[in-house]
């Protein structure tokens, strides 16, 4: 198969590309792939780094107040959508897929006008903008959430969960937490606001320290980068009991999570992915910032199955998070029952369903 693929801006939608470039060089090591993003986008450090070809084109996101800026917008949507073809005419790929964020617009678009066979993936339970628009052009739509189906054109759709879950479905331990200065003989629960940390998370986390230094559990507790020297600042006096670690970041998050008891942390679609991939109860405070409040609605499919429970973020403290972390840790039976509920949600091999539905599209 010759794959070509664009998605950008987010890890939200470059993970999935990667897991699904992943699975098709597991089925088939004569594939190709070429990946199209953006100069200045996250994918224009991370794809190179896993040496698949990458191709870069220029374009930005519309404005949704009404904007000078939505003239230029337009015209390098339709710049881009002449370079897009330059490099579909030079690959000759047999898909194109496209995972979200405005530079896959461009290449998807063009190859719908080529009569390329098109895809897109869509990660989330509220629908983003590229997909919507590129829904009316594409050959098939996979969804990772049943309450996206309602959104599309219902004959295109085909649920297949996200790639990134099949990553790490069958991740084996791997002494991680011993690596950290933790036990592996105690619970854990992960306190995580995403790669880039969250202020709120983190704020309440810091005011709950003196408690969960009591706790017969451990917390791991991931600041983020940028917020980890005012995390350790404001610990003040506060000694950190042997049972509570504060790191910045973890480079392989996913290679600990199979020792990982309970998250507390953020409702993206990566995120969700993994926990129902491994089971793992959740407490998910969604991100209020995001387009649409997806993480919410992500959130909920979660909470409406057993599988998690929500904190609004406005509603988060240090009271709020140690009421909710105590009743899952200091129960086994608790955890247990979410952790299958979030299993039944999960679907391992994502990837490979991503990848019957390429090939029923080549095939159509």
């Amino acid at each position: 198969m010759r794959l070509m693929i664009s998605g950008g801006g987010t890890g939200g939608h470059i993970y999935p590309a990667l897991a699904l470039i992943d699975a098709l060089k597991a089925h088939d090591a004569q594939a190709e792939v070429l990946y199209v993003g953006t100069h200045r986008g996250l994918e224009s450090r991370i794809v190179p780094e896993r040496g698949i070809d990458f191709k870069t084109i220029k374009i930005q996101g519309f404005k949704r107040s009404l904007s000078l800026q939505n003239f230029k917008t337009i015209g390098l949507f339709l710049k881009s959508v002449v370079t897009a073809r330059r490099y579909i005419k030079a690959f000759k790929p047999d898909v194109v897929v496209g995972t979200g964020g405005y530079v896959s617009g461009a290449v998807v678009f063009a190859a719908s006008q080529m009569h390329i066979p098109t895809v897109i993936h869509e990660q989330n339970s509220v629908v983003g903008v590229t997909n919507k628009f590129l829904s009316h052009f594409v050959n098939k739509i996979a969804i990772s959430f049943e309450s996206a189906r309602s959104q599309f054109p219902a004959k295109k759709v085909v649920m297949t969960g996200n790639p990134r879950a099949q990553q790490v479905a069958n991740i084996q331990k791997t002494a991680a937490l011993k690596a950290l200065g933790l036990s592996d003989e105690q619970p854990t629960v992960l306190i995580f606001g995403g790669s880039r940390g969250a202020e709120r998370i983190n704020q309440a986390t810091l005011a709950a320290i003196p408690e969960l230094n009591q706790r017969s559990y451990q917390t791991l507790f991931v600041t983020g980068q940028v917020h980890y020297d005012k995390i350790r600042n404001g610990l003040g006096k506060t000694a950190l009991a042997p049972n509570v670690k504060i790191v910045p970041y973890i480079k392989n998050m996913p290679a600990i999570l199979p020792e990982i008891a309970a998250i507390l942390g953020r409702a993206g679609a990566t995120s969700i992915a993994e926990i129902t991939a491994l089971g793992i109860p959740s407490i998910l405070v969604p991100s209020p910032y995001v387009t649409n409040d997806h993480q919410t609605k992500n959130a909920q499919s979660l909470v409406d199955a057993g599988a998690a429970e929500l904190i609004k973020e406005t509603d988060l403290t240090a009271a709020s998070l140690l009421t909710a972390v105590d009743g899952l840790m200091l129960s086994a039976d608790q955890r247990q029952k979410m952790a299958a509920n979030a299993k039944g949600l999960g679907m391992p091999d994502a990837a490979d369903q991503l990848l019957t539905v390429l090939e029923t599209a080549i095939n159509h």
